[in-house]
């Protein structure tokens, strides 16, 4: 089951997002699930989901951040020209995957033409496309690419969040965004806590909001604060791992700053923890 086709007059009319409960493959929402307005909100409806399938619902409909709720809005309007024709997703994008996860691999945010327009964390752009190829070859994923919600991927022992749930402009979230965000972060993370053995961050955006994510959580790595770098590694109080890749951003990617290789390596050793 791939997205849904347009609606008769969509393309013209040019609608900003799906509408909770309208029929997108996997919408963990409806038109009942409550909206975080503000980071009040948010912290409140954060704090009491009690399932990851209703955090999944109330993320997916957050409102709290007014930039970027113009920004991914206006991208969906306007749209790539590569797919003028394809309805975009347009809202905040849950985290996705195996709902008991060993390994929870945290990135930065969605992509304005990826996440933003198929409605799953890393698909339907570059990134995605590197990610899932080396997701499939380690064993967590069922298939070797996504590229859209609906698609038959499934991820096996692994969970994949963003640490700003929105698609900011320039990839490039503000400081008080990515605090608002924080609690979806917290929120999740608990909710994973009783199978994840490995957290994996995707960049030192995201090896810092993991970090703090945990220290939050009681988490940490005892000592000193550790350093990002490509194949980093710390233990955690808990006996849990945080291990730390460059992102697979196209930047990386094509610059060979960060190879297939490079990556394999990385979620072989998550694997193997």
């Amino acid at each position: 089951m791939g997205v849904p086709a347009p609606e008769p007059g969509l393309t013209e009319r040019r609608e900003p997002y799906a509408a909770p409960g309208s029929g997108w493959p996997g919408d963990p929402a409806t038109a009942r699930t409550p909206v975080a307005r503000d980071a009040e909100d948010l912290w409140r409806l954060a704090a009491s989901a009690p399932s990851l399938g209703v955090l999944e619902a109330r993320q997916s409909v957050c409102r709290a951040c007014p930039r970027l709720v113009e920004w991914r809005e206006a991208v969906a309007l306007e749209r790539r020209r590569a797919y003028a024709d394809e309805p975009y997703w347009g809202r905040p994008v849950p985290g996705w995957g195996d709902p008991a996860p060993r390994v929870v691999i945290v990135g930065l945010a969605p992509a304005a033409h990826g996440g933003n327009r198929t409605g799953r964390v890393f698909t339907g752009d570059r990134s995605g496309d590197v990610l899932f190829a080396s997701l499939h070859r380690a064993g967590l994923a069922a298939l070797p690419t996504s590229t859209r919600a609906g698609d038959g991927q499934r991820l096996i022992g692994a969970r994949l969040v963003a640490a700003v749930r929105c698609a900011p402009p320039a990839n490039r979230p503000e400081p008080a965004e990515r605090d608002a965000c924080a609690p979806w972060l917290d929120r999740e993370l608990t909710l994973c806590q009783p199978t994840t053995r490995v957290y994996l961050a995707l960049g030192a955006f995201a090896w810092d909001a993991t970090l703090a994510a945990l220290t939050r959580l009681g988490d940490r790595p005892p000592g000193r604060k550790p350093r990002f770098g490509h194949g980093a590694e710390a233990a955690l109080r808990s006996g849990r791992s945080l291990l730390g890749c460059f992102h697979p951003s196209q930047q990386n990617t094509f610059t060979g700053r960060l190879t297939p290789a490079m990556l394999d390596d990385v979620l072989a050793r998550a694997a193997s923890l």
